[in-house]
């Protein structure tokens, strides 16, 4: 996953639509739709981000955890919101891969108003304690020994973390059990139960339980290493190249939100991703800091809808 392309200076603020913002806006607290449970990887973000965003806008923003079927819950509540700012949404990967494999009630292209990318992160393959695998070649010699024994967690059908897993699955010729979580939380907490054996997911979700010993990290979804686990090799250096999946994540407003707004809204985001806290707190659990303008944004969720049809239709990925 590469999403360097994106990247932009401090100075990106300057590339901001011409339009001038919305003086009028904000006057009040901002709602800021998660769609995804607490505990999560999006979720941990969303919290991360949050007081930089909101010092950067000049108001309190309101994380509201809205999960359930796969981020469309939430994300169809923003979408029926009024178009005022008042109401933003997180958006990820599953976004783009939910028209693949579902029926959607709104357009994931023309509903969604982009602001801007702000995160990205790789996934990283971790199994319980328990596992009897110290390396992924252990872990696939295992899988192979007892065909379909062994179960890995996602944050429901069609995430990043599924994707990921069906992807190893396929270039490691193995037969493995998906058990899909409304979001990453809680199927990371049955993880550090041991009531699943493996997972890919954020290191923003794992980090502190791979430090601790509670969580094993094998290798990492990613064209290189990453800071959390520097000592973790990628998939291709574990022998096992092509499985290097991650996940982004956006904001995005409501269909017919004016153009000044959005303009006040990436104004902010960038700006708080320029904050030198957050940026060191970003860094420290190895996630990479993405600014872009709303236009290159919107280009970036239509490549992404594109790419990941691919991706279902060779692995057939079905909706549970």
């Amino acid at each position: 996953m590469d999403l360097r392309a994106f990247l932009l200076p401090l100075a990106a603020a300057l590339l901001l639509p011409a339009t001038a913002p919305a003086a009028e806006f904000p006057v009040k607290p901002i709602r800021w739709i998660v769609p995804f449970a607490p505990g999560g990887s999006a979720d941990a973000l969303a919290r991360t981000v949050q007081p930089a965003f909101a010092e950067a806008f000049g108001q309190q923003l309101l994380i509201d955890n809205r999960a359930g079927a796969s981020s469309t819950i939430g994300s169809e509540m923003m979408v029926k919101a009024p178009p005022d700012g008042y109401t933003l949404l997180l958006i990820t990967t599953t976004h783009t891969i939910n028209p693949s494999l579902m029926k959607l009630p709104f357009d994931p292209v023309k509903d969604f108003a982009p602001v801007s990318l702000i995160l990205s992160q790789p996934n990283i393959l971790v199994v319980h304690p328990s596992v009897p695998a110290k390396s992924v070649k252990e872990l696939v010699a295992l899988a192979r020994a007892k065909p379909g024994s062994l179960g890995y967690a996602s944050g429901g059908t069609g995430s990043s973390p599924h994707l990921s897993g069906e992807l190893f699955r396929l270039v490691a010729g193995i037969d493995l059990v998906h058990i899909p979580y409304k979001s990453s939380g809680p199927g990371v907490n049955d993880l550090l139960g041991g009531h699943v054996p493996m997972m890919f997911v954020g290191p923003l979700a794992v980090d502190g339980f791979v430090k601790t010993g509670r969580l094993r990290a094998l290798a990492v979804a990613d064209v290189r290493r990453n800071a959390v686990v520097p000592n973790v090799p990628t998939m291709k250096e574990a022998g096992f190249g092509g499985v290097e999946t991650g996940t982004w994540f956006g904001i995005t407003a409501p269909p017919a939100t004016p153009r000044a707004i959005i303009a006040t809204a990436n104004a902010a985001m960038v700006k708080a991703l320029a904050n030198r806290d957050l940026k060191a707190k970003l860094d420290a659990i190895g996630v990479d800091i993405v600014a872009s303008t709303p236009e290159a944004f919107g280009a970036h969720i239509s490549a992404e809808i594109a790419k990941w049809a691919v991706v279902v239709r060779k692995a057939n990925v079905k909706m549970d």
